[in-house]
């Protein structure tokens, strides 16, 4: 007769679901941590605590998140969250970039441009109130990912303190001797009609035409001099190759390399003349081969240094133009002579400038040529290429002109081409007072995490011009300077007189300086001064966080110990904070700079909506659950780009299920378990609960050092391979027995239990970080919690070691696996055999060297619960039957034997054995199960 044994079996017990149902149950978490302030509890608990500040690098105002957003913000909220359970203060300061051209392009589609409907101070009412509502629907977003901040006091650099501070900012700057004024060439974008940072261009191909244009000698007998020649009736002329015909019009030199090689060589007949053409000797041969000439006809040489001052032609102005000598002449490409515009590039004005040649601009904002402009006024500049080629050619000037594929400058915004064009702007010199040097040093003493990142942006400082920080447009913070009519200087008085306007921006916004009449401030003097219109560079907002935020707020400060943004940001956010930094307090404002890459689709491409590649996180979100989209970032090599798709997301949620598994099944075991009175110390464990904390202290160690290094693709490797290897298919799977079948306060039982709870206690933590909704509820479910969150927790602490005089020390229990996996194998083969049907009904015994034997001895009578077979025997290898299976297990001699066991099956342990049957009041139960069911319990020490 069959008795229910099912209610002396300890089955786990859990209300914590088996499905996370993370786009139900996470806004019901979202919801605790904001009703309950979870933020402002959190910087209270660790008010005393050392404080690790990572400075939140604004996002743009506009539009909903993106992937990439997602990305940016869940990696800053996993360092955060790892510095609090470090032991740290780690307060999160959330802000938004809200200036800027974008904001002003979406209220001038819907009101026009500035005058139409609205005027400037109405205008910009309508950006600030735009941007307001862009930062409700973002800061709704970043919450929904998880990410605890301070939501609710973000800094925005719109705020009238934060614009009020900007200009504090600049003042300091310019009392430090950084700020010019000056006509220089600069980035100009036609559709922002605006001057723009280097950060604001991106490189995109283009086609144009290139021209190669004699510019003949004013003087051919001098010019061919210099190569011992004499002309005769020919042309003499410099031939230059560009790209950009438009800026010929502005052409006012022309240079050479000073210690390049130079040949006169014949040319071409132009206006059906013989030419003699001073050509770079390394591009001879290809240029000719441009104007049709086979033949390198080479009738003297000299170096570029022996032509300068030498006047040419311009080719369709009466214009003569003098040879300079300029380092930046290459041979790389063209005629190893360059058209020079001081007005149209930054090399040209370089050189016009050392040689006294004032830039010349002929192009206006709109991007035609200006109405004075002889033969093209009014005419688009890249349109205007034809015709421009037309005129060269009509005064016989042209020698070759095709069609030419290129990088060349856009606009980030409009990916419009831009052009070099020189207006009077403001900048922040790099020179002036030794910027470049102070950033430069100041570079080698932070940490750049990549470490390439300090070489990258290394060199974008040292090669970048002046900044730019003057921008024509109307929203945003002004220059709020003045400058003297007559000389263009800045006012003496400046610094204090902007501390005084920041003081008025403070209370009632920057519309405050564009109702400022001059006279208030400047008295008698106002009519010698004229008041900057121009606002400041959008990258000044963002630079100066440092001083608006960081030394704004209480409990922050500077310098911050990590700046963390996308890759792009060497020459954005990172690099315009450092140079105002230095600039203010010749100190950069981060200890250290991390740098993600983007994401891209599986195929390696960036996401676009014309591939339909587009993985949005707020619907990961609301499918998945955003725990997953954590996961995944968490997962992936940031330091590179970032693969994502749907197939990758659900690989992802695999993991995730596994890792909450791995969680419910030790909830499960912990049903009825009470730390407080039912723990056991580690010391009084058996030997596989002592062994499993031991592994877990060093997983926790592995998992520490990847937080601190920020490699958080190391700690979900490491922590999803110990849930699936050392505990899913090792600890969990032997201790089930221990944990279903002794009684439930057993010794060996409650070994287990208190193993499982010092895991649990520190699995939680490491996730918690990474998995923030999941942490919660694990946490929620958990025995003897003493905070409502684990972010109030620290790394838990009490994981032990293995004791060196154990019974079995770490070196044997890595031998124990080694042989436990050869054993696999062989059970493994009878199970395709269909010898047997699991490993308990196997008889298993292992032939071992004498010395592997001895070592394996002391726990030999419990190994049949760590191998999982219904019997096993240790013998000597001595005695090995020739049906024994020789396997490859380090050097143990070891031989395996297994058969299928003939004896009867435990109802209640499912272990075959023997004594099944023996005992008369339990007739289909084993020995043990019946010790365990009626009597004090079996006794284990180690398995």
């Amino acid at each position: 007769m069959s008795t229910n044994y099912k209610d002396t079996i300890n089955l786990p017990a859990t209300a914590f679901p088996m499905r996370g149902d993370l786009p139900r149950r996470e806004p019901d978490v979202l919801r605790r941590w904001e009703q309950g302030d979870l933020y402002g509890r959190l910087m209270q608990a660790a008010e005393r605590r050392p404080s690790f500040v990572l400075h939140d690098g604004p996002p743009y105002a506009n539009g909903s998140i993106h992937i990439g957003h997602a990305v940016n913000k869940i990696i800053k909220d996993m360092v955060v969250k790892s510095r609090l359970l470090s032991g740290f203060r780690a307060p999160y300061v959330p802000g938004w970039d809200c200036h800027g051209l974008p904001i002003e392009v979406a209220i001038e589609k819907k009101y026009g441009k500035v005058g139409d409907k609205l005027d400037p101070a109405a205008f910009r009412a309508r950006c600030r109130q735009y941007a307001a509502e862009q930062i409700d629907g973002q800061r709704r977003d970043f919450k929904r990912l998880g990410v605890v901040g301070e939501w609710e006091n973000p800094y925005r650099t719109m705020d009238f303190r934060y614009e009020a501070d900007m200009l504090r900012a600049l003042a300091r700057i310019i009392d430090n001797g950084h700020l010019t004024r000056g006509v220089k060439p600069v980035h100009w974008c036609f559709d922002c009609r605006s001057a723009l940072a280097e950060a604001e261009i991106e490189y995109a191909d283009k086609t144009s035409p290139a021209v190669d244009v004699a510019y003949g000698a004013v003087d051919p007998e001098a010019l061919a001099g210099v190569f011992g020649v004499q002309p005769g009736d020919a042309l003499v002329a410099v031939p230059i190759w560009t790209t950009t015909p438009w800026t010929l019009p502005a052409s006012l030199a022309v240079t050479v390399g000073p210690e390049l090689e130079y040949v006169l060589v014949d040319g071409p007949e132009l206006a059906g003349r013989p030419t003699l053409l001073v050509l770079g000797e390394a591009l001879a041969a290809r240029a000719l081969a441009r104007y049709g000439v086979d033949t390198v006809q080479v009738r003297g040489r000299a170096r570029g240094a022996a032509l300068e001052h030498l006047l040419l032609q311009h080719p369709f102005y009466d214009r003569q133009v003098p040879v300079l000598l300029g380092e930046h002449v290459t041979v790389e490409e063209g005629t190893g002579a360059v058209h020079t515009a001081p007005g149209h590039g930054q090399e040209d004005f370089a050189v016009g400038r050392r040689y006294g040649i004032e830039p010349l601009n002929p192009v206006g904002g709109d991007g035609r040529f200006l109405e004075d402009t002889p033969l093209f006024a009014g005419q688009p500049i890249f349109k205007a290429n034809a015709a421009i080629a037309d005129a060269v050619r009509g005064h016989g000037r042209l020698l070759a002109c095709e069609e030419y594929r290129h990088s060349y400058p856009h606009c980030w915004r409009h990916k419009s081409p831009v052009a070099f064009r020189a207006t009077p702007q403001w900048f922040i010199s790099m020179d002036q007072a030794g910027l470049r040097l102070d950033a430069l040093a100041a570079i080698e003493g932070v940490h750049w995490v990549p470490a390439w990142g300090k070489e990258r942006i290394r060199g974008m400082v040292e090669g970048r011009p002046d900044w730019c920080i003057s921008r024509q447009r109307t929203w945003g913070v002004p220059i709020a300077l003045f400058f003297d009519r007559d000389s263009g200087e800045p006012h003496p008085d400046s610094v204090a007189l902007m501390h005084q306007v920041a003081d008025r921006i403070e209370r009632e916004g920057v519309d405050a300086w564009y109702a400022l009449e001059p006279s208030e401030l400047l008295g008698a003097d106002a009519e010698r001064y004229e008041k900057v219109t121009d606002i400041l560079d959008v990258w000044f907002d963002s630079g100066v966080t440092h001083h608006c935020v960081l030394a704004a707020r209480s409990g922050l400060g500077k310098p911050a110990d990590l700046y963390l943004e996308g890759s792009d940001q060497h020459r954005g956010w990172f690099q315009s904070s450092l140079l105002t930094g230095i600039a203010m307090d010749r100190a950069a404002p981060y200890r250290q700079c991390l740098t993600h890459g983007f994401a891209v689709d599986a195929q390696g491409r960036k996401m676009s909506k014309s591939l339909g590649n587009v993985v949005a996180p707020q619907q990961v979100v609301d499918t998945m659950g955003a725990d997953v989209l954590r996961l995944w970032i968490a997962g992936a090599d940031y330091r590179n780009e970032m693969s994502v798709s749907e197939e990758i997301l659900r690989r992802t949620s695999d993991a995730y299920r596994r890792i909450r598994n791995t969680c419910r099944f030790l909830l499960g075991n912990l049903h009825g378990f009470d730390p407080s009175q039912h723990e056991i110390a580690h010391s009084e464990c058996l030997l596989l609960d002592q062994w499993a904390e031991h592994v877990a202290a060093r997983v926790q160690q592995q998992v520490l050092r990847a937080y601190e290094n920020y490699q958080f693709h190391e700690v979900v490797q490491r922590v999803h391979n110990y849930c699936a290897v050392e505990l899913g298919t090792l600890y969990l799977d032997i201790t089930k027995d221990r944990l279903y079948t002794m009684p439930t306060a057993s010794r060996g039982r409650r070994s287990a239990q208190s193993a499982m709870y010092r895991i649990l206690e520190a699995l939680v933590r490491w996730i918690t970080p990474i998995l923030g909704f999941t942490a919660e509820e694990v946490w929620s479910y958990m025995p003897a919690r003493g905070t409502d969150s684990p972010l109030f927790a620290t790394w838990y602490e009490p994981l032990s070691p293995l004791p060196q005089d154990g019974a079995v020390s770490e070196a044997g229990f890595a031998l124990l696996l080694e042989v436990r996996e050869a054993v696999a194998r062989v059970l493994e083969r009878m199970r395709a055999q269909e010898l047997i049907g699991s490993g308990l009904e196997a008889e298993v015994t292992l032939y071992l060297d004498d010395a592997t034997r001895g070592k394996l001895a002391p726990v030999a009578p419990e190994l049949r619960w760590f191998f999982i077979v219904s019997d096993l025997q240790l013998r000597s290898a001595d005695e090995r039957p020739d049906d024994a299976i020789a396997v490859d297990a380090g050097a143990t001699g070891l031989s395996v034997r297994a058969v299928a066991t003939r004896h009867g099956k435990c109802v209640r342990c499912w272990h075959r054995r023997q004594d099944v049957g023996r005992h008369p009041g339990h007739p289909e139960l084993c020995g043990r199960c019946v010790g365990n069911v009626e009597g004090p319990g079996e006794e284990r020490r180690y398995f």
